[in-house]
């Protein structure tokens, strides 16, 4: 039988979960209110021989009318963060006023509050989350740090906040509150499975909670409190047994539905449910969902999944339609631009919404980009290139709306929508900038790396990011699987780019201060040492000195001298001559001391 190198594209997914229930009976009624908890994993090889590794835990609290509820599941800290009852406590006074993310923090925000009250809801919140979290989000609490997106993600009539911090490193000190808002913490559950080391020497990592509040939704339903907290890892996985090469001689006759008959692979534990994707991204070979239920395993008999692999498998994975990259351009410390490179995926025609035959098939991109103050970006410098091609910016640009900076108080805001043809294999967007100047006490510790440019956003809002499988109940009950089926755009962010900008030279207000205490201690050390000498010691002083050299010995000396050589006695000199000996010498002393001040006088003037 002829044989032939193929390529074997098979895309798995492996779910465990678990679930917990919590109910209070209220007395004369027979409505049971209960808390949910559940915990999910999501395991999905990489191409490049890495591990997704994708936890999902979600807290749901009923919907209630007291104000002091117990709750034993969800977390007591999230249900009281940023609450203020105003029918009890009064609100005249002025007291009550989706997973892959970019480096650092980001946070968003929509608030139910009066429109003059976002900004101050905004504050207290980045205090709130910085003490519960260990982080330091309470620097988001400045105007020059968040903004209000209009219409690039959402309607929210202006409630709408999004702030980041580039240069928040995430660390285990964050990890230790966050799991601490789970029921069993880090001990119990999937949560035991988070080893430290293997978390933070992985290849990506990132922590997020999604606080939703279902009681003013636009269907009337309160259905309570709902808090999502996920953590996406990217592992290494150590696989025995694995050519380098991902090709290999296959028979002719296996192919995908070989594969799906697990005679590719094989399970040491039969999976409870097998989910085949509907409609799927990659034409023939729709992704494959095994689930497993850990809750009818206990210690004596514990969950330990194996896969044993019997053919060489590439794992592949869907792209954007566009891969989106921002660099730097121009330099020296005045100008420069931004520039935002767009290339293609090479999607598969039939992802597209619309028929490429047809002249008016567009790609729409919406960018989301926020600049610090101290950038000064020339919204009018904007140019377009698609295909290594200038462009009209009126026939890409659908629609834009910019906000200027504000100097130390606002930061710069745009977001637009750009048309690129279908058949588009690369585009570029360019703004120019100018770099500002910042006061001393407005530069970082480590101003000489540069300062942080937030990562852009980019959705692509013709093309949804789902997994749709076939239509069964049973998959209302996991709600990793819900969140898998919700249509959303797909989103994207741009790398953090560094700017550096021009800074001081911070050490010479040291050495300004080393020199002048320096002259100043000498000063004053040599005035002090003047004006607090006592004459009466130094005249005691030279007396005792002669009176040791007027001793017996010496005398007879000195007197037998004199006669041999015929010369006169030599008396010692008067006290009052040294004491005039000495007063000169401090006149002397005063005298320069007042000459170096007057000199020092003029210099500082």
């Amino acid at each position: 039988m002829a044989a032939f190198h193929i390529r074997q594209i098979f895309f798995l997914y492996l779910i465990f979960f678990c679930r917990f229930f919590y109910g209070d009976a209220a007395f004369g009624s027979v409505v049971i209110e209960e808390e949910e908890f559940s915990e999910e994993l999501l395991l999905r090889p990489l191409p490049d021989r890495k591990v997704l590794a994708h936890f999902h835990f979600e807290s749901r609290a009923p919907p209630t009318g007291s104000n002091g509820r117990h709750h034993h599941l969800f977390p007591k800290a999230i249900s009281q963060l940023g609450r203020w009852n105003y029918e009890s406590w009064g609100g005249f006074d002025p007291i009550p006023s989706n997973n892959a993310k970019p480096p650092g923090v980001e946070l968003w925000a929509v608030f139910d509050v009066p429109q003059d009250q976002v900004d101050a809801s905004w504050k207290n919140l980045t205090h709130s989350l910085s003490g519960l979290f260990c982080a330091s989000i309470n620097f988001l609490e400045s105007s020059t740090t968040y903004s209000a997106p209009q219409w690039g993600f959402r309607s929210a009539s202006g409630s709408l906040r999004y702030g980041t911090l580039p240069r928040e490193a995430v660390c285990t000190e964050n990890l230790t509150p966050w799991l601490k808002l789970l029921p069993c913490r880090g001990k119990d559950g999937i949560a035991a499975l988070m080893d430290r080391p293997s978390i933070y020497k992985g290849f990506y990592h990132s922590q997020r909670l999604h606080l939703t509040s279902t009681r003013f939704d636009s269907d009337d339903v309160d259905s309570g409190v709902v808090l999502e907290q996920t953590l996406t890892l990217g592992l290494v996985a150590e696989l025995d047994n694995l050519q380098k090469e991902n090709e290999m001689l296959v028979a002719d006759f296996i192919g995908y539905e070989g594969l799906r008959s697990s005679h590719g692979f094989q399970l040491s534990v039969k999976p409870d449910r097998i989910l085949e994707e509907v409609n799927g991204s990659h034409r023939n070979k729709p992704s494959i969902l095994y689930v497993f239920s850990v809750e009818k395993y206990s210690d004596s008999e514990p969950f330990d999944l194996g896969l044993t692999w019997k053919l060489p498998v590439v794992w592949s994975c869907q792209q954007a339609p566009l891969h989106a990259s921002r660099f730097l351009m121009g330099s020296g410390n005045e100008r420069g631009a931004i520039a935002i490179s767009f290339k293609s995926t090479r999607l598969s025609e039939e992802l597209l919404h619309s028929d490429l035959t047809e002249e008016k098939c567009n790609l729409q991109v919406k960018i989301f980009q926020v600049v610090p103050w101290y950038i000064k970006v020339y919204y009018h410098t904007l140019q377009v290139f698609v295909d290594e091609q200038p462009q009209e910016v009126s026939d890409v640009v659908e629609k834009i709306h910019v906000s200027t900076s504000e100097d130390k108080v606002a930061p710069g805001l745009m977001e637009m929508i750009l048309k690129f043809p279908c058949g588009t294999k690369s585009a570029v967007v360019t703004l120019e900038f100018d770099k500002g100047f910042l006061h001393i006490d407005e530069y970082p510790p480590n101003a000489n790396q540069g300062f942080d440019i937030p990562s852009a956003v980019i959705s692509y809002p013709d093309f949804q990011a789902s997994i749709q499988f076939l239509e069964d109940k049973s998959l209302e009950t996991l709600p990793i699987l819900a969140k898998l089926q919700e249509k959303s755009s797909v989103l994207s962010y741009t790398e953090v780019l560094l700017v550096p900008l021009t800074t001081p030279d911070f050490s010479m207000p040291y050495n300004v201060i080393t020199i002048t205490c320096t002259v100043f201690a000498l000063y004053f050390g040599s005035l002090l040492n003047v004006l607090r000498r006592r004459v009466a010691e130094e005249e005691r002083f030279l007396k005792s000195k002669d009176a040791k050299k007027g001793s017996p010995v010496s005398q007879f000396l000195s007197k037998l001298s004199a006669k041999l050589t015929g010369r006169p006695l030599e008396t010692p000199q008067p006290p009052s001559t040294s004491t005039s000996f000495i007063s000169s010498k401090l006149i002397l002393k005063v005298v320069l001391v007042a000459g170096i001040a007057v000199v020092w006088k003029f210099y500082l003037e």
